[in-house]
């Protein structure tokens, strides 16, 4: 018996005659990349500091802190690109840099959306490091920097995935990105701020939904090769 092609022939036809010109979806992926990955990487080389500190810090407040950091990972987004506006319009305090709709006001507020879940999940994973790693550490002689180290090596696989939780949100950000942002491509369609969720959000109020879902795939195999990257790299650490 054979399947009628009538319904899947409009279907492939619409797939491979998407309405791109040439060099859209490159220069919407390096946007999204470029912003998200520059985001999680400042974001880390301050969380995971911060998180090290308070694990190993014994202070008044201590446990009031952990919670506005666990707050903070649920933090509505909107809120944060609204914020971040304010501090680069005109008006804010880092009007004189002319941040508005662009890629660097981008970065900022991915920045404080990663923040949160990088510092709270890396806390907990220095923190589920076992005493006796630490207690061995000290009674070979080793400083406090060395006990960190050591710590910090034991608890790298919830490290790695305190950084993916931290990448996956700030990839998949769209409230925030579209405030600040804009969602800004030029004259000749290449992207100044538009990064893939806000070009798969365009698409769909307009009902390209072909080109949404192909955007949306694109965007997916993103996440899943730098999750597999990072857990790649973890398994090795652990092999080690």
């Amino acid at each position: 018996m054979s399947v009628p092609l009538d319904p899947v022939v409009p279907l492939l036809a619409g797939l491979l005659d998407l309405p791109f010109r040439e060099g859209y979806v490159r220069s919407i992926v390096f946007v999204s990349l470029y912003v998200s990955v520059l985001a999680v990487t400042l974001s880390t080389l301050v969380s995971i500091p911060v998180a090290v500190a308070i694990g190993f810090t014994e202070f008044p407040g201590k446990r009031l802190l952990k919670s506005v950091i666990n707050t903070g990972m649920g933090f509505p987004s909107v809120v944060v690109g609204l914020l971040v506006l304010f501090a680069v319009s005109n008006r804010g305090p880092l009007g004189a840099l002319n941040l508005v709709f662009t890629k660097e006001a981008m970065v900022m507020s991915q920045f404080v959306l990663a923040t949160p879940p990088i510092t709270a999940i890396s806390l907990a994973a220095v923190a589920g490091v076992d005493d006796g790693v630490r207690d061995a550490a000290r009674a070979l002689g080793g400083t406090r920097l060395d006990v960190a180290l050591v710590v910090l090596k034991e608890a790298r696989y919830g490290i790695a995935t305190a950084v993916l939780a931290g990448f996956g949100r700030a990839i998949s950000e769209v409230g925030s990105v579209l405030i600040v942002g804009g969602n800004i491509t030029g004259s000749d369609g290449i992207s100044k701020t538009r990064t893939l969720t806000t070009a798969i959000q365009l698409e769909a109020r307009q009902g390209q939904y072909e080109t949404a879902m192909v955007l949306g795939a694109v965007l997916v195999a993103l996440v899943l090769t730098v999750n597999a990257v990072v857990i790649r790299l973890g398994d090795q650490g652990v092999r080690r």
